[in-house]
Formats: C-alpha cells, sequence, structure tokens
C-alpha cells in the first residue's frame, strides 16, 4: 500500500521539477532530433544509393559507348568488307562473263573446225563413190559423220544429221557389186592361163615297157617288124582342126597369145574397178572367144575356165550411184548458219 501511496507523490514532486511545456519541447526536440538522424541516415543512405546507381549508369554507359564503338568499327569493318565482296563479286561476273564469251567462241570455233572436218569427209567420200563406186567405204564415212555430230547433239545439225541418215539409207538400198569376189576370179583365170593347153598342141603318147618273152628267131623278127611300123607310125600325126585358123603355133606365138589373153583379163578387172560394163563385157567375150579358138576345149581346165568366164559375164558391175548432194547442200547451209 505504501509503494501505490509513494508513486503518485513521486510523480507529484517530479512534477514539481519539471514543467509540462518543458517536457513536452524535451520531447518534440528529441523527437526532432531522431527525426533529423533518421533523415540524415536516409540521404546518407540514398545518397550511397544515388551514387551506387550513378556509378552503375556510368559503367552501363561506358559499356554502352564501349559497345557502340565496337558495333561502330564492326560496322565499318562489315562495310570494308561488303566493299571488298563486292568487288570480288564484280570481278567474278566480269571474268564469268568473259569465261561465257571464250566458251561461245570456242564451242563456234570447235562447231566451225568438226564441220570443216565433216565436209572434207563427205566431198572425199563423193569423190570416191563417183570414181571408185566404193559404195561401202562411203557409208562409213557418213556414218563417221554422223556419229561426230550425234556426239555435238545441238539442234542447228539436225538437217545435216537428217540429210545424212538418208544418204545412208539409199546407199544402203543399193544393189551390191562383188568387187572383191569378181577380181578374185579374174586373178584366178590369169593365174590358170599358162596352164592351159593349145589346141595346136600334140603329144606322143607313150608306151610303157613290157618284159617280152622269150621268142624265137621268126618270132623275134615279127616283133621287130611290129615296133618298126609303130615308131614310123608315130613320126606322122593327122589331127582335125575345126576352123581354118587354128594353125600350128610357134613357142613363141604361144607365149604371146597367152600374155595377150591375160591382158584381155587385166584390162576386164580395170574395167570392173571403173565400173565400165561395156568395156568388161568386150574384153570377157573376146577371152572366151581366144579360148574356144585357141585352146583344147575338150580339156578340163579350158572348160572349166570357160564356165568362169560365163559366170563372170553374167555379174552386173554397174549401177546407177547417187550423188551426196543433199548432204553436201547441208553442209554448206550449217557453215552458213554458223557464221
Amino acid at each position: 500500500m505504501s509503494d501505490a501511496n509513494d508513486q503518485p507523490d513521486l510523480l507529484d514532486k517530479i512534477g514539481d521539477y519539471f514543467d509540462p511545456a518543458l517536457i513536452i519541447a524535451v520531447l518534440a526536440l528529441a523527437f526532432a532530433g531522431w527525426q533529423w538522424w533518421q533523415t540524415r541516415v536516409e540521404l546518407s543512405t540514398l545518397r550511397i544509393e544515388v551514387s551506387q546507381r550513378l556509378t552503375t549508369a556510368n559503367d552501363a554507359a561506358q559499356a554502352s559507348r564501349t559497345l557502340s564503338q565496337q558495333t561502330a568499327d564492326n560496322s565499318r569493318d562489315m562495310a570494308i568488307r561488303l566493299g571488298e565482296i563486292q568487288a570480288k563479286l564484280a570481278d567474278s561476273q566480269n571474268q564469268q562473263l568473259a569465261l561465257e564469251a571464250l566458251y561461245r567462241d570456242m564451242s563456234k570455233s570447235r562447231d566451225d573446225a568438226t564441220l570443216a572436218d565433216i565436209e572434207q569427209t563427205v566431198l572425199t567420200a563423193n569423190q570416191q563413190l563417183q570414181l571408185a563406186g566404193n559404195v561401202k567405204a562411203t557409208i562409213i564415212a557418213l556414218q563417221n559423220a554422223d556419229t561426230r555430230l550425234q556426239s555435238i547433239d545441238k539442234p542447228q545439225f539436225t538437217n545435216l544429221r537428217r540429210a545424212l541418215k538418208a544418204d545412208i539409207q539409199r546407199l544402203q538400198s543399193l544393189p551390191q557389186v562383188d568387187t572383191v569376189g569378181i577380181t578374185l576370179a579374174l586373178d584366178s583365170l590369169i593365174a590358170n592361163i599358162d596352164s592351159l593347153p593349145l589346141s595346136s598342141d600334140h603329144e606322143i603318147p607313150a608306151t610303157s615297157p613290157t618284159v617280152a618273152p622269150k621268142l624265137t628267131t621268126v618270132g623275134a623278127a615279127h616283133e621287130f617288124s611290129q615296133e618298126m611300123w609303130h615308131e614310123i607310125k608315130g613320126l606322122v600325126q593327122i589331127r582335125r582342126v575345126d576352123t581354118p585358123d587354128n594353125a600350128l603355133l610357134a613357142p613363141e606365138q604361144s607365149y604371146f597369145l597367152r600374155q595377150n589373153l591375160k591382158l584381155r583379163l587385166l584390162t576386164a578387172r580395170i574395167a570392173l574397178f571403173a565400173h565400165d560394163e561395156t568395156s568388161y563385157k568386150t574384153d570377157l567375150i573376146a577371152a572366151k572367144t581366144w579360148l574356144a579358138q585357141y585352146f583344147s576345149t575338150h580339156d578340163s581346165r579350158t572348160a572349166k575356165a570357160s564356165k568362169q568366164i560365163d559366170s563372170l559375164i553374167g555379174s552386173p558391175i554397174s549401177i546407177q550411184l547417187p550423188t551426196l548432194a543433199e548432204s553436201i547442200a547441208a553442209l554448206q547451209s550449217s557453215r552458213l548458219g554458223s557464221k
């Protein structure tokens, strides 16, 4: 109880010493001081924070300026490199255009050279066709020319290839002349001329010796007389001559006869190569006539030679050969079109 009563007294005593206004002023002053301190602390904190933010902003700005400088440098480098690339691209395009122009010139020159070679081939084949009648060689030459054009494979040569194929088909449809076979037959005849017997030749038949039996004197005399008579008959020979011109020929005349017959067959072979059917048949007919007139027609070799000549006379050697005018005209047109 005493303590409860003492407390108000203490407050009354304190109240006596301290004025309430003073207390309020002190409290207000303390609050203001605290508020000032708090504000100062907050300002200091804010200053520090602002300083930190400014530092961060400066760092960011510096980094941004550095990045901007790097970006500008990179942009300049890219611009320089882009300029170099564009210059190289322009050079490359110029080189490509130059290469294309060079390729066109080279291709044109190559086509012109190919056409010139093909034209020379076709002209030579046409001359061989007209002079020697070599159809097979002409067909091969035209096929080779068509193969070369096929390897080029350009549309401007279509008409030329069509003309070449038409001439090839025209030549392939021609009847074939067995020039090689006829030549071999003529060579065989020429080689056998020397072995053919002449109709004027005569031979004394040889008698085979026989072992005579032992004869008496009368028999021996008779045998001797028979042998003498046989020898006397052999000295004179009577032969039938069908024509009066078939006289006996001296050895030198027989030699020239055989050589002239060979010349007839040789001229027939020359006419074969020239496709001169008239001269060819004339020479063969003359050779056959000489065989029948001067040589033994009963001999199998002469009969065989006569049959060979008959077969050769019946073999056609002259055909109507076409010209390569269509291919030559197409070649000239292609060369004019390529210029």
